[in-house]
């Protein structure tokens, strides 16, 4: 994300309004809620994960440990636990 200057951007009247309450300081203008994209959808790594976690509970469900796979998988068994409890629901 790169910096714009104010004045390329926004109407005169707006930057009188925004120096009001600030000043030759950097801010951050968040997209419109309905705008935004849900966490991991645009990269492909909320499916990445999904896909890992089915893996990991059907591994699982057919007799791996949860010290086997927390080994195969680089993750704590805390979290192999989190993943068959998630996947269950």
């Amino acid at each position: 994300m790169g910096y714009k200057k104010a004045e390329e951007i926004l109407p005169l009247e707006v930057i009188e309004l925004v120096q009001q309450y600030i000043q030759g300081q950097n801010i951050y203008i968040p997209q419109r809620k309905e705008k935004r994209r849900a966490w991991g959808s645009e990269n492909g790594t909320k499916d990445k994960f999904a896909k890992r976690n089915a893996e990991i509970y059907a591994e699982y469900y057919n007799g791996s440990k949860t010290a086997e796979l927390a080994e195969k998988y680089y993750l704590s068994e805390k979290s192999i636990w989190r993943i068959i409890r998630d996947s269950k629901q």
